[in-house]
């Protein structure tokens, strides 16, 4: 069983060293997001920024919305 067991991890050790191989003598191009990546981030940073800078300043939206103060009760019918 102990020669088989080598054998097979031969094999194995072989067929890792040939993609290895092989991997490294291949040409790296840069994929998409080597290339676009990082402008790609910033400019939906940038626009989720001018969304947000529209909603929160341009929609008249009343923050701290409490009766308290605003709102005087009628007086009772019968």
């Amino acid at each position: 069983m102990f020669p088989v067991a080598r054998a097979a991890q031969s094999l194995v050790a072989r067929g890792i060293q040939r993609t290895a191989v092989r991997q490294v003598h291949r040409k790296h191009e840069p994929t998409f997001h080597d290339k676009y990546g990082t402008m790609v981030l910033l400019s939906g940073a940038a626009m989720c920024s001018a969304v947000w800078g529209y909603v929160l300043t341009q929609l008249k939206i009343e923050w701290g919305i409490s009766p308290v103060g605003r709102i005087t009760p009628s007086e009772w019918r019968e």
